[in-house]
């Protein structure tokens, strides 16, 4: 009896392990469009580019702040440690110079291990201008150290063109 019992276990073993159905005979691979037919080609939909609109370039500081055109920095920690804050730098160019735009440190989280979001809105652009930023972090001993890489945002504006005058019609010749 103990033989048998081994051995029905061992069947039942292997008969859960091999396939329940037969497996379906392979379908045969689709034929090949005729030559004379080329396949299809999918077509990629164009993208159009962002148009940057017309308008006064040059500066803003007649325009009340809300009404000002700006760029705006954003970053996030994960995490921070002995964090004092950060200050924001702005170029003409991808390698500078560049001037601090913040008059005092934005404050961060000091020690933490939450997630922090941090901006710093620009509205002293003129915003027919391109222009690269940096944030630098400030640690609560002083050491400075460039926290973001350098990055670009585009011109808002392109300057508006004085309308081209209309075209006058040839003067008639005289006694027509």
């Amino acid at each position: 009896m103990r033989i048998t019992v081994p051995t029905l276990l061992l069947a039942t073993l292997l008969a859960a392990c091999g396939p329940t159905a037969p497996e379906p005979a392979p379908t045969p691979a689709p034929t090949p469009a005729p030559a004379t037919q080329p396949a299809p080609k999918p077509v990629a939909a164009a993208v159009p580019a962002k148009e940057i609109p017309q308008g006064v370039c040059g500066e803003q500081g007649a325009l009340p702040a809300d009404q000002r055109i700006a760029n705006t920095a954003r970053w996030t920690t994960a995490s921070e440690q002995n964090n004092f804050g950060f200050d924001v730098y702005r170029g003409d160019s991808e390698h500078g110079p560049f001037a601090k735009l913040t008059k005092s440190p934005i404050l961060g989280a000091g020690t933490s291990d939450e997630t922090h979001k941090y901006e710093f809105r620009d509205d002293s652009i003129d915003p027919c201008r391109e222009y690269w930023y940096y944030v630098e972090s400030i640690n609560t001993s002083g050491a400075r150290e460039k926290f973001t890489p350098t990055f670009h945002a585009a011109a808002k504006r392109r300057a508006a063109t004085a309308a081209a005058p209309a075209a006058t019609p040839p003067a008639a010749p005289a006694g027509s």
